[in-house]
């Protein structure tokens, strides 16, 4: 992985999680201020906008690195000491498609199932992102 690969990768991974967070946390967690505000927070219907407009980078910097990084080493029996990486594939797909899911989902019950759906992959993503480049590289197997 080149060095823009990495830093659009980890800048679009934070930069979107951590929108994300923050957005989760005001639409289902803040207490709004005012009792008839459709809103929790001022700042969530921004904080939603930013997230969905950041999240096709992070869609894209994944689709950059697959050949060359992932299906290179899925290929070639994938380094068991890189679990952290399966785990990045597995939930990167309900991330996405859930994402887009929640958007156009007109029932509440079906809106709810697919925001629990990407707030659960996309938490699972954000701590092996997190984990992944911290973990060592080219260990000996035995």
């Amino acid at each position: 992985m080149s060095r823009s690969q990495a830093w659009l990768l980890h800048a679009s991974s934070l930069t979107v999680g951590g929108s994300g967070l923050v957005y989760g946390y005001m639409r289902y967690f803040a207490e709004p201020q005012d009792p008839f505000s459709i809103v929790n927070h001022p700042l969530q219907p921004d904080l939603q906008h930013l997230h969905i407009l950041l999240a096709p980078l992070l869609v894209f910097a994944c689709g950059w690195i697959w050949q060359d990084h992932v299906w290179k080493r899925v290929r070639s029996g994938f380094n068991k000491h890189r679990r952290s990486g399966w785990w990045l594939i597995a939930t990167l797909i309900p991330m996405v498609f859930s994402g887009y899911l929640v958007q156009v989902s007109e029932q509440e019950t079906t809106r709810l199932l697919w925001a629990w759906v990407h707030g659960s992959a996309s938490c699972i993503w954000l701590l092996f992102a997190l984990i992944h480049p911290l973990l060592p590289r080219n260990l000996p197997s035995r």
